[in-house]
């Protein structure tokens, strides 16, 4: 966007040496041209060697090493035209219409080329029918394309660049940072004045309107928004191309050259135009070193990439912080000052727009006067500061600003915004500890109308930081795993937005408890606030669930919080895991689960905020880490919980219970009753309390067939639409080592397996309840998908699949996972069930690893009766209830040691890579 000199240029190609060797090989005759390419593609791979020395000398001058590239392709170009125009198609009499300009176009145009960035050339001529030009650049073309350059060109006559521009915007940009490169320099100069002034002149307002069309496609694209945990350093939201798009509309609008130029014509400040070059300096420096590293054109931040951009750019590992967060950290905080000034610039454009439209008819006259709302002017439903030293008059009325656009949905002018940036800094103790500053926030954060859109607008004019500085150690912090979509500041601001959408009322198809919920809490405020502090003490070195509850206990009573509100905030910020935990992690139909649960809990109002925080805290981590299964799971926790903690026990003991669900289930069988009768003694009262009514009902159906069918293997998949996946129920003789064999030829078939419960009866039937779902948490409920989970469990069973070596070929859920060290773990607890011991293994995810821990477990001699699956992103939790061949507990520290041996090596990296070389 601004030209700038490269220090020491021959060091990168020296085009007088350049053009003096393939001149004097051109002299040598025809066979010269394989001589004349392996001479320049010896000078593009010298002057590539030099800048990428450059770039590991200073890896953060990101101007100088794309301006050094775009150099570099620049000599060589003009260096093959003088060659081919010289040697090759030779003309001494050329006619005016025998005339060649070439101009750079793209990235190449704004002289911002990464390494393996394409070469954007548009070749212009002034009539349509030039033969001597087509040969010329022919010529040219065969040139690049042999040096392995990809070259994007085209060909046209001034008259057909012009035609083209007025009905293509690609074009149009194109031709908007158009360079001179070489060739006749009178035919460009013609060329850009009358694209001036028969393209551009009129049709600002229209160029705007889609360059802003496009970018939200291209953000909508890219995720929609600028804090993704793998960002697009070139297309995604805060990225190169929205820099570029803020350039293209003020060069188009207010004809500017380069980028510093946007000061000039008032768009931006001096401070705002030197961090628009700093945001861009680093972005094109990443960019480069993305290229280098992979050697192509790679724009994506991937996982297995930050590691080593990271290294590369010389960040390094601080306590409680590793170098690739701290270096995505200030990714993401570049990405923040793109999107601020992209704000303020948009919203400046826009105010000179409707500055310039002309007032007509009737009204032309008159000038709306802005009315006063707490001294602040609102006009056209924008606020606005009245003076330039407002702030600074009275510091609180930064807080004021949001919270008066909160309640009253308002915008805020962008010159406001400007100096609510600038004077942020006046944010200090003082201000901080004012009551009335402290309730104007809380206010904003419970706001009624829009807190996530204002809480956004507070965080990018750094106001939000400032008054809440805790909140600032957490701007921009990624977490670097494939759980977490976005940074901790974007998920939380994200979980706010979600818990006011669920208040009023419309998430209610995929909440229906937490809608409820929010208006029989007794502080509807306490919510606000542990959303806002569940995650604020990530990246401190320590447990952020404790650390953040010192950090409730110290901000609440600041916010103005009684100390009863304070006590439950501190309490949700310490526990806001708990509930997930108990419900993805534990056996909710083994009565010491619940028990565990509310004697953490206590209360049911605690109960009541921990449903809500915990649903907008998953569901804020991304798209898709919510589902109905999830959904139910925490709802049976909640009403089971709900119940003890209203009755002070159990509603009924476990006969009582076992006889009610008898009961729902005969009614569910309708005509087919008689199968309770034949059946029901069958199925121990474990199988009883641990299934609900309706999948006891279609076991008994199946197991009905199958005794029919002389006790032949059955299977069963039944697509199960409450808890969002498909129900597989195989029914066959109990053998040792079934379970493990049926998750194998489940995974086979490609289904992930997300809960399981495992059942022997009386008679010696195994009877065995999987839930599955397809990789993208969707039930399997094609026909075709079915009949091969059917066909991959019987093949299992009778031994017709090698299971070990065809699970080892299926590649990881997620390919990028490698980028991750997960090191298997292994936990026991003996005090979370009464009759189990409670194994828990957390191992990088794959899909043979249920298999591979059941067979370890079968191996070790043990009785799994039910297994819990949960992801989270690269890593798996699987927790297995389990007994010994007696019934009885695993207890002795030696036998611990020797499962928890076997299950570490079934889980690891190591395991896996000898049964892949095998």
């Amino acid at each position: 966007m601004s030209q700038l000199r490269i220090p020491n240029q021959r060091a990168v190609v020296d085009r007088r040496a350049l053009s003096g060797a393939i001149a004097e090989l051109a002299s040598g005759g025809k066979d010269a041209r394989p001589r004349i390419v392996a001479v320049l593609k010896a000078a593009l791979e010298a002057g590539r060697a030099e800048l990428d020395r450059r770039l590991t000398e200073k890896p953060s001058a990101g101007h100088e090493i794309t301006g050094g590239h775009a150099f570099l392709i620049d000599q060589l170009v003009r260096t093959i035209h003088d060659h081919v125009i010289a040697d090759v198609y030779p003309a001494s009499n050329r006619s005016t219409g025998e005339r060649l300009t070439l101009i750079a176009v793209g990235g190449y145009g704004r002289s911002e080329m990464a390494p393996h960035s394409d070469v954007d050339i548009a070749f212009l001529h002034p009539t349509r029918n030039a033969p001597w030009c087509e040969q010329v650049i022919e010529a040219m073309l065969y040139y690049l394309w042999d040096l392995g350059l990809k070259v994007g060109h085209s060909s046209r006559s001034v008259d057909e660049m012009i035609r083209l521009a007025r009905a293509d915007l690609t074009i149009r940009t194109a031709l908007l940072e158009g360079r001179y490169v070489w060739g006749d320099q009178d035919l460009y100069d013609e060329a850009m004045r009358r694209f001036a002034d028969e393209v551009v002149k009129g049709t600002e307002k229209q160029f705007v309107a889609e360059k802003l069309e496009e970018r939200n496609a291209r953000h909508k694209r890219m995720g929609d928004s600028r804090y993704v945990v793998e960002p697009n350093v070139k297309d995604g939201k805060g990225g190169l191309r929205d820099l570029q798009t803020l350039y293209w509309i003020g060069k188009y609008i207010h004809k500017v050259r380069v980028a510093a130029e946007l000061v000039d014509v008032g768009l931006f400040t001096r401070d705002e135009y030197r961090n628009f070059r700093r945001a861009e300096a680093f972005m094109l420096a990443v960019r480069c070193h993305l290229h280098t590293i992979t050697g192509r054109a790679e724009d994506r931040l991937t996982f297995d990439l930050q590691r080593a951009v990271a290294a590369r750019m010389n960040f390094a590992d601080r306590p409680g912080k590793s170098a690739v967060e701290r270096f995505m950290q200030f990714y993401f905080l570049q990405a923040k000052r793109v999107g601020s000034l992209t704000g303020v610039f948009l919203a400046h454009i826009d105010e000179q727009f409707a500055k310039n439209r002309a007032r007509k008819g009737f009204l032309a006259s008159f000038t709306p006067r802005a009315r006063l709302l707490k001294g602040f002017r609102v006009f056209g439903g924008k606020i606005a500061a009245p003076s330039d030293d407002w702030f600074r008059k009275d510091p609180v009325r930064l807080i004021e600003l949001f919270q008066l656009a909160e309640s009253n949905s308002l915008d805020i002018h962008p010159e406001t915004m400007r100096q609510a940036a600038r004077d942020a800094g006046l944010i200090k103790p003082e201000v901080r500890d004012d009551p009335r500053a402290n309730a104007l926030f809380l206010d904003v954060l419970a706001g009624r109308h829009d807190p996530e859109g204002v809480l956004r607008w507070m965080n990018e004019a750094e106001v939000f930081g400032r008054f809440v500085p805790d909140f600032a150690r957490v701007n921009a912090q990624m977490q670097f795993d494939m759980y977490h979509h976005y940074t901790v500041d974007e998920h939380t601001i994200r979980a706010i937005g979600l818990l006011s959408r669920i208040e009023k009322g419309e998430l209610q198809a995929d909440h229906p408890r937490s809608t409820r919920l929010i208006h029989e809490v007794a502080s509807r405020r306490v919510a606000y606030v542990a959303v806002l502090l569940h995650d604020i003490a990530k990246g401190r070195g320590g447990d952020h669930s404790v650390l953040g509850g010192e950090v409730a206990e110290a901000l609440c009573p600041r916010f103005g919080l009684d100390a009863g509100e304070t006590d439950l905030v501190a309490w949700l910020v310490r526990q806001h895991l708990l509930m997930s935990r108990t419900a993805f992690k534990r056996d909710l139909t083994d009565p010491k689960t619940i028990e565990d649960f509310v004697s953490e809990v206590q209360s049911v109002e605690r109960l009541r905020h921990l449903m809500i925080l915990t649903a907008v805290d998953i569901r804020a981590v991304g798209p898709g880490t919510w589902n109905s299964w999830k959904g139910q799971l925490l709802g049976e926790l909640y009403d089971a919980a709900e119940e003890r903690l209203r009755l002070g026990h159990m509603k009924h003991g476990r006969k009582d219970r076992v006889a009610a669900k008898k009961d729902r289930v005969e009614a569910l069988l309708g005509d087919k009753a008689g199968l309770l009768r034949l059946y029901a003694d069958r199925f121990d009262d474990s199988y009883w309390i641990a299934e609900p009514e309706d999948i006891a009902a279609l076991n008994l159906i199946q197991y009905g067939v199958s005794h029919e069918d002389q006790g032949h293997l059955s299977i069963q998949c039944e697509v199960y639409p409450a808890r969002g996946a498909t129900l597989v129920t195989v029914i066959a003789a109990d053998h040792p080592g079934l379970f493990y064999r049926i998750a194998g030829g489940i995974h086979l078939a490609g289904a992930n397996i997300i809960d399981a419960r495992i059942h022997t009866t009386r008679s010696g039937w195994a009877v065995d309840n999987f839930l599955v779902q397809d990789p993208q948490g969707r039930p399997f409920s094609e026909p075709a998908q079915i009949a091969r989970i059917e066909q991959a469990i019987a093949d299992a069973l009778a031994n017709r699949t090698a299971l070990v070596p065809q699970l080892a070929k299926r590649p990881l859920p997620h390919s990028r996972a490698r980028a991750f060290d997960v090191r298997p773990v292994v936990r026991f607890d003996n005090q979370a069930s009464g009759r189990f011991t409670v194994v828990e293994v957390n191992a990088r995810d794959r899909a043979a690893l249920l298999n591979r821990l059941a067979r370890a477990l079968f191996e070790s001699r043990l009785l799994v009766f039910s297994a819990h699956i949960t992801n989270y992103g690269e890593r798996a939790a699987d927790t297995f209830y389990v007994t010994d061949l007696t019934g009885g507990k695993i207890t002795a520290p030696a036998r611990l040691k020797e499962v928890e041996a076997a299950l570490l090596d079934a889980a690891s990296d190591e395991r896996q890579a000898e049964l892949e070389s095998a």
